[in-house]
């Protein structure tokens, strides 16, 4: 009995300590649960020197102490189940030595059933202890899975915290790089409006060298038909003055005169054509179509670009072939911004067999053509073709890029071509095509919808 008890006790407060973590958690029992452990050895060895009658009445309380503690006290409920371990060993017992102190022959008519139960309680408390202590592990095994979890928590939202402010940072430098890149694309259109610009004005001057070209030749005729009338008024006042006047001659003379003056209205409507068409041509509104005769308006561009190119050299000179269909209807353009991309082919025409001719080639004639034709009730088509250098096949795919051109720095902005389709393609729903054969020649090809 002793032995047992002292075990129970044993191993009671070492499970409860175990479990309870009372040197962390509870100090004031830890000290207490060690004195009941130096109690309990210490009650041992006074089995030998005291009378068993007393001490396993002390036995009793010790472990009806510890039996009790773990059932009552709030700190102890985590481990109740020693009262289920326990508790049947422990009535059994006390109900065994009650029954002795009570009436001996009774017990002794029950010891055997006693007995049994006794050792039945221990097979208990042996069985429960075994599946306490396999509980008990898989809670520390669920509780280890718990902290680790926690700490996988901790760690993860560690990591977000840091994902967030790497996510934050990385936001705010996107943030300036799209400043920068918005910066950037800022001075990107102002550049390329002022290049798009600078574009119109050397087409502009282009056009306007054309223009003084041309524009000399009816103001020329208006100055002589003006001086000739002149001469002629003259005349006409002193055949009046004379006395034997001469009817006739007047009448020729007045014809004559009505005739110049026909001539200078003639020239001065030529001469105002060309300036209207240069206020056209420079005009920033936006233009409205209307129904154009393109054979006079591929006429008097491709004169304009010829004469623009021979005021700025004078040894230029190249044959002009003008092959027009005659039958072409009017056909409703924007006659400035057609007019702008007639003039780009021409003057690339012709930038191009001035550079084939300055390479001394024997027998070279520098010639442009310019042709309409009516593909369909649907369709027209210009064609404006040179006997240049043509256009080598590895640049062929780039000539419509904005910026790209093969011209040398301060020759040309690489708009031109950029302009011209995108006023073909886009404002008037045609298309532009190129043939070429590089040392041959050029020929751009234009269809618009009629």
């Amino acid at each position: 009995m002793e032995i047992a008890s002292f075990l129970i006790v044993f191993f009671m407060v070492r499970y409860i300590r175990t479990s309870l973590q009372t040197a962390v958690r509870f100090p004031e029992w830890e000290r207490i649960l060690v004195i009941v452990q130096y109690a309990a050895s210490g009650l041992l060895a006074a089995d030998v020197f005291l009378d068993s009658s007393i001490t396993k009445w002390l036995w009793h309380l010790m472990l009806l102490g510890m039996v009790g503690a773990a059932y009552l006290l709030k700190e102890f409920r985590p481990v109740r189940n020693v009262w289920l371990a326990v508790g049947p060993y422990i009535l059994v017992s006390l109900f065994k030595d009650i029954a002795r102190l009570i009436d001996s022959d009774f017990y002794e008519s029950i010891s055997t059933v006693v007995e049994i139960a006794e050792v039945f309680t221990l097979v208990w408390l042996i069985a429960t202890w075994v599946s306490t202590q396999r509980q008990q592990k898989a809670l520390e095994k669920e509780r280890l899975k718990r902290l680790q979890e926690e700490e996988q928590s901790r760690i993860i939202a560690g990591q977000n915290v840091m994902l967030e402010q790497l996510v934050a940072e990385r936001t705010a430098e996107l943030t300036r790089q799209k400043e920068e890149l918005e910066q950037t694309l800022t001075e990107l259109k102002a550049t390329q409006d002022q290049l798009i610009q600078r574009e119109k004005m050397a087409s502009l001057g282009e056009l306007t060298a054309g223009i003084a070209h041309e524009i000399q030749n009816p103001l020329n005729f208006v100055n002589n038909f003006s001086e000739v009338s002149v001469e002629l008024i003259e005349e006409l006042k002193e055949e009046r003055r004379r006395e034997d006047r001469d009817i006739e001659l007047e009448e020729e003379l007045l014809t004559d005169l009505t005739q110049n003056l026909q001539k200078i209205t003639h020239h001065g409507k030529r001469a105002d054509s060309i300036v209207k068409g240069m206020l056209q041509h420079s005009r920033t509104s936006t233009p409205q179509r209307e129904p154009t005769d393109l054979n006079n308006l591929a006429d008097e561009y491709l004169r304009l670009a010829y004469h623009g190119l021979r005021a700025s050299d004078k040894s230029f000179n190249a044959t002009l072939i003008m092959d027009f269909d005659e039958h072409l209807s009017k056909v409703s353009v924007v006659p400035q911004d057609m007019g702008r991309v007639l003039l780009n082919l021409f003057t690339n025409a012709f930038y191009a067999t001035e550079q084939k001719r300055k390479t001394g080639l024997a027998g070279y004639q520098p010639t442009v053509q310019v042709s309409t034709k009516r593909l369909s009730d649907e369709q027209i088509e210009i064609r404006v073709r040179d006997n240049g250098c043509g256009i080598p096949k590895t640049v062929l795919n780039k000539i419509y890029q904005p910026f790209f051109t093969t011209k040398p720095t301060g020759q040309g902005t690489g708009l031109g071509l950029s302009l011209s389709y995108d006023i073909v393609t886009k404002g008037h729903g045609g298309a532009l095509t190129v043939e070429t054969e590089e040392g041959e020649f050029t020929e751009f090809i234009i269809q618009l919808p009629t």
